[in-house]
């Protein structure tokens, strides 16, 4: 069975309920040939189109490289279901939002999405250091499983 055969595109209604208004997915950046990917919590903001990602960096932090060194990031969410899989990868830019820059609208916007609490350090949430992204998305595709026709 090929990819055609068992997955269907996902439109934008499709996609931006499963992307809701945040969750956990896996962020990718690239330092020149060298990938890098980490789980992320994120929150989603459907009118803006926009995925907001608060980054926690330890002291001599890997991530915070590669942040500074990628063109672009991508987002991938996958989730499954009773109603089988599906998966939206969110391709963009990743901007810091300096805290002198969060104003009304972007305030109203982080109020409206839900960045679930997650962490993958071994050090003290107090010890690390904060900073928000914002990904926007230039680019976004979802494929879900197709439904299966069968008598049961």
């Amino acid at each position: 069975m090929s990819d055609d055969d068992s997955a269907i595109a996902m439109d934008r209604e499709a996609i931006d309920d499963l992307l809701g208004t945040g969750g956990v997915g896996v962020l990718a950046l690239a330092d020149a040939d060298e990938p890098y990917a980490i789980p992320m919590s994120y929150g989603y903001d459907a009118d803006e189109r926009a995925v907001y990602l608060r980054f926690g960096y330890a002291e001599e932090s890997e991530k915070r490289r590669f942040v500074s060194r990628s063109d672009g990031a991508a987002l991938v969410v996958a989730v499954e279901g009773d109603d089988g899989w599906a998966s939206v990868v969110v391709r963009g830019p990743l901007t810091e939002v300096p805290e002198a820059a969060i104003d009304g609208t972007v305030v109203e916007s982080i109020r409206a999405v839900d960045i679930p609490y997650f962490t993958i350090y071994d050090e003290p949430a107090r010890d690390l250091a904060y900073q928000l992204y914002r990904l926007d998305a230039e680019e976004v595709t979802g494929r879900r499983e197709k439904p299966s026709i069968g008598i049961e």
